[in-house]
């Protein structure tokens, strides 16, 4: 299983926005957006064995988080505006819990502490940080667990949150890339690795 979290620190919290207008009415939820499409779409198909996270953490009442099963998902498009249509509609819903909006996706008002703590303890945690470990030069067990930020690093605070799970610091290379890209490298590196493993 690969597990990505992707927080949003400024992505509306709320269904009132605009498909037409995605980069400017949403907090930079097309971020979000890009980064499903990343772990998600390969070609003529899907991932099944990913999961992404989104923690929308902007107004008006964050936080809300948005979790996609490979699985399990349905009605997932390569086009930014029909994935922003399915989120949209989950954030209609006022969730007692974690509620299943449409096969395979989920919303509910959990905390980032929450997320984190509700991830599998089998699951290997990785932070993506400029400064960490090459990415080429890491082990990597059969489920993983990736955190980054949108277009932000984490907040001192979301950065010592994460700490208490010890997770590896991982750099993907020697500059830095939108979070999309980095979900898409991360796969490519994992895929390598599964095919060489195969062999």
């Amino acid at each position: 299983m690969r597990r990505f979290v992707v927080l949003g620190h400024r992505a509306i919290t709320s269904a009132d926005f605009k498909l037409d207008d995605l980069s400017g009415s949403t907090g930079r939820l097309d971020i979000l957006l890009r980064c499903v499409n990343s772990a998600f779409f390969i070609s003529h198909d899907i991932r099944r064995d990913v999961e992404i996270t989104l923690m929308l953490l902007g107004e008006p009442r964050p936080p809300k988080t948005v979790r996609i099963v490979g699985s399990e998902v349905k009605y997932l498009n390569p086009d930014e505006r029909s994935t922003a249509a399915l989120i949209r509609n989950a954030l209609l819903q006022r969730p007692s819990g974690e509620k299943r909006t449409s096969p395979g996706i989920y919303v509910s008002e959990r905390s980032y502490s929450e997320v984190l703590s509700n991830i599998s303890k089998e699951s290997q945690m990785h932070y993506l940080k400029e400064d960490g470990e090459d990415v080429r030069q890491c082990a990597f067990g059969d489920d993983n667990t990736f955190v980054l930020g949108d277009d932000q690093d984490l907040t001192d605070e979301e950065e010592k949150t994460l700490m208490e799970y010890s997770p590896k610091k991982i750099s993907l290379g020697p500059i830095s890339y939108h979070a999309d890209h980095c979900l898409t490298v991360v796969n490519n590196e994992l895929d390598r690795r599964r095919n060489a493993s195969l062999r």
